[in-house]
């Protein structure tokens, strides 16, 4: 019995570390232990198994996605979806909606004071409007959160990943709000609407054209 679970567990990290490759185009070790919520040691031991799978490619200290390895991340995706409770995602996935355009209006205000005025991040007051505005969204989205980690406990490591991004803004780094090759709560939640879109079967283009993408 203790095989089988942690196969499930190994199979589970497997896709999380080649999801995380496929978002990010490419990764260091321990960029992909933060975003896959992976202890480093694991990452190295499932890097150098994929590679040596001809899944991955490593120069220098990044790694990166071969064509066998997105065929294998279809499978695994195939049949993580084929597991996963739908009629509860499809649920949660219409509370996301609600959340991703609150999301969605933050950044653009963030960046746009109006539609032809970029934000220069002048006006403390205006800045830090929004960030109460963020960290008022992130409290609301916690218990979303805990439902999506108990539909699939994959994805529970977004909680931490989105409590460190929030932690860094009230810190006074604001570039964590919104920066795109940074773990940014925006990048955060790109990457968790594009784990959804994948249980759900969906695609990106549709998503979009439906108003919903990020």
């Amino acid at each position: 019995m203790s095989t089988g679970s942690s196969h499930h567990e190994d199979t589970s990290q497997e896709l999380s570390l080649l999801q995380t490759l496929r978002l990010k185009g490419r990764a260091t070790s321990d960029a992909l232990a933060s975003a896959a919520g992976i202890d480093e040691a694991t990452v190295e031991r499932l890097v150098d198994s994929a590679v040596d799978a001809e899944r991955c490619t490593r120069t220098g200290q990044f790694v990166k996605l071969s064509a066998s390895g997105k065929e294998r991340l279809a499978e695994l995706t195939a049949a993580e979806r084929a597991s996963v409770d739908h009629a509860g995602l499809e649920s949660l996935y219409e509370q996301f909606d609600s959340y991703n355009n609150d999301l969605k209006a933050l950044v653009t205000d963030w960046q746009m004071k109006d539609g032809d005025t970029p934000n220069d991040h002048a006006d403390a007051a205006y800045d830090q409007e929004i960030v109460g505005r963020l960290s008022e969204l992130h409290e609301s989205f916690l218990p979303w959160l805990g439902k999506l980690a108990a539909l699939n406990m994959r994805l529970a490591h977004y909680t931490a990943r989105f409590d460190t991004a929030i932690d860094k803004v009230n810190g006074g780094d604001h570039s964590f709000i919104a920066r795109p090759i940074a773990d940014s709560y925006h990048t955060v939640w790109f990457e968790l609407h594009e784990e959804l879109i994948g249980l759900l079967g969906r695609d990106r283009a549709s998503e979009a054209a439906a108003g919903r993408a990020v």
